[in-house]
């Protein structure tokens, strides 16, 4: 009888034996997940806080507000496209502030050659010396290249706003930004606001509203470059994250690439 005992306390041992051998199987392969286990977004992506302005700044290239001095800079520095630059050639830095109507970019900029020769801004935006704001309202990540995933501003010299609608066509998104830039010795200090919209924004709708935007909001955000010194086409595409692989310059597809943006207090 003893030995039944035993035995049958012998299977009641392995039998929880098991199980706690499997709950251990499961603990370590949730350990030794990547870091990175969000499929819409590329690993090591950086996260900016943007304060909040209790007045809006001025569009007017200035940027003389108190609120920019508590904003912190993040450099343009990852060359996507393009041979070696000097910094006489191209650097570059930018802040972000918000409201609870708008986001607000700081832009400051060293380009030794400024170029816009493609009149109309529908055509070769991309190749004349432009700012690009992406943004990804909800920080979803994914693909946005024929949607409204998320909006890819491509903001020019003559400060119109240019992207990619659903219909596969680049259209004018002058009227989602207010923009202005101007020479302060060797720099160039730009300033852009920008409505924020959802997914569901329509192309060619009367009554698509932007966000009202709050403290802890996440979005979306990559910043970049495009310079130009004179060829037919931009010598070099410069962003603000990291991207692995050959093909550097998808943040025109991909939000995934997008860094994240918090806006704060």
């Amino acid at each position: 009888m003893k030995c039944y005992f035993i035995g049958d306390n012998k299977v009641i041992i392995i039998s929880h034996f098991k199980l706690r051998l499997a709950s251990v199987v499961m603990l370590l392969a949730a350990v030794t997940l990547p870091a990175h286990a969000d499929k819409n977004h590329d690993p090591d992506r950086t996260h900016y806080t943007a304060p909040k302005a209790h007045q809006a700044p001025v569009v007017d290239g200035v940027a003389n507000e108190a609120i920019w001095e508590k904003a912190q800079w993040k450099d343009l520095n990852q060359r996507w496209l393009g041979p070696e630059y000097t910094k006489e050639d191209f650097q570059g830095r930018y802040k972000i502030v918000w409201t609870k109507n708008k986001i607000y970019f700081l832009g400051e900029f060293v380009d030794d050659i400024l170029i816009d020769t493609h009149r109309n801004p529908l055509t070769q935006y991309w190749d004349d010396d432009t700012v690009e704001i992406f943004i990804d309202e909800d920080n979803s990540g994914g693909n946005h290249q024929y949607n409204h995933n998320a909006f890819a501003y491509h903001v020019s010299l003559d400060n119109q706003a240019i992207d990619i609608g659903t219909d596969k066509k680049p259209h004018n998104y002058t009227h989602h930004i207010e923009s202005q830039w101007q020479q302060h010795g060797n720099n160039i200090i730009w300033e852009i606001s920008i409505d924020i919209y959802t997914d569901a924004y329509q192309d060619g709708a009367k009554n698509n509203q932007p966000v009202s935007l709050s403290a802890g909001k996440v979005m979306g955000l990559l910043v970049a470059y495009c310079d130009n010194d004179g060829s037919p086409l931009r010598e070099n595409f410069i962003g603000s994250e990291f991207a692995a692989g050959d093909a550097k310059d998808r943040g025109w597809i991909d939000a995934g690439l997008f860094g994240k943006l918090t806006l704060v207090e």
